[in-house]
């Protein structure tokens, strides 16, 4: 079965959630999730998760899925967004897409080839050991050398996906970065309309900056403490989003609390600037302008342009 998707895309901070409510009022919509943060139970205001009210506004699917200890695939996601997807398309809803990881958007409206690369234990401890003695910029290094396009788009703290990326290497021959460009074997079950928010990189960065004010105001140094207490370990990968390797690197004394507000005003900006560099590469998105504009007037636009051929 075919159905229509409609996808809400752009960096952090443009106020893609608040669209996608705004839609799906004016769509009889539901909301899909594509964020790989929002993914884990526990961890709201440093991922902007929906509120409960917005959650009360609209109905969400992909929230709150994992605990921040539990591992979570791109396969998984894949799997979890076309049931939902299908669920909602079944009692004549409209899907909406709604996140900015890409590698979850395509995973869904681009018939991804997920690598048939079974997690390998062995080969990945052995990888970490050489980062704790060596550091991560020497996988890194070697990433580069197999797997230029997906090194480009990787920081150097970003281990995990580092070590998968040499695994997949190491296990099938080819990068990465081949399965992502690469469409899977079966049909992609949706005609999609996607469509990425935009606006000047000063207001984008201005967003940022009371974003992550907001966040502070909201709780996140508590937030970030109790999973600490919980026993969550600043290393596991959902510890090392934005908002909370920062400030759980200044609760364990690294650095003090205005270092660590500069740190993650500076790596959101460069992360929104790698979402943009992503997403611009995707010919099927139509870029909608949102600064000075409400999510009400972003949503109208969007019907708007739903009702004309794709292209015009």
């Amino acid at each position: 079965m075919r159905g229509s998707l409609i996808g809400i895309v752009g960096p952090t901070a443009t106020g893609k959630t608040a669209v996608g409510i705004e839609l799906a009022g004016r769509l009889d919509g539901e909301i899909v999730s594509a964020d790989s943060m929002a993914v884990y139970k526990g961890m709201d205001i440093g991922t902007a998760k929906p509120t409960p009210q917005e959650q009360a506004e609209a109905v969400f699917h992909l929230v709150d899925v994992v605990y921040p200890d539990e591992g979570f695939s791109v396969a998984e996601y894949k799997r979890l967004a076309e049931e939902a997807i299908a669920d909602v398309l079944r009692r004549g809803k409209q899907p909406i897409l709604v996140g900015g990881t890409g590698l979850y958007v395509r995973a869904v409206t681009g018939g991804l080839n997920i690598p048939a690369a079974p997690p390998n234990r062995e080969l990945r401890e052995q990888l970490k050991a050489e980062a704790s003695q060596f550091g991560n910029e020497v996988l890194l290094d070697r990433l580069r050398a197999v797997d230029p396009e997906t090194a480009s788009r990787l920081h150097p703290n970003d281990q995990k996906r580092i070590i998968r990326a040499l695994e997949v290497h190491a296990l099938t021959g080819l990068p990465i970065s081949h399965f992502h460009r690469t469409a899977g074997t079966s049909e992609v079950a949706y005609h999609a309309r996607m469509f990425g928010l935009t606006m000047s990189r000063p207001a984008l960065y201005e967003s940022i900056e009371q974003r992550v004010d907001q966040q502070m105001r909201a709780g996140l140094v508590e937030e970030v403490r109790a999973l600490l207490d919980k026993g969550y370990s600043p290393g596991l990968p959902a510890m090392k989003g934005l908002g909370y390797k920062q400030i759980a690197s200044y609760l364990m004394g690294e650095y003090d609390l205005e270092t660590a507000l500069e740190l993650l005003k500076r790596d959101t900006r460069r992360f929104a600037k790698r979402q943009f560099t992503w997403f611009r590469a995707e010919p099927e998105i139509q870029w909608v302008d949102v600064e000075n504009r409400n999510p009400g007037e972003t949503a109208d636009e969007i019907v708007s342009l739903l009702k004309r051929p794709k292209g015009m």
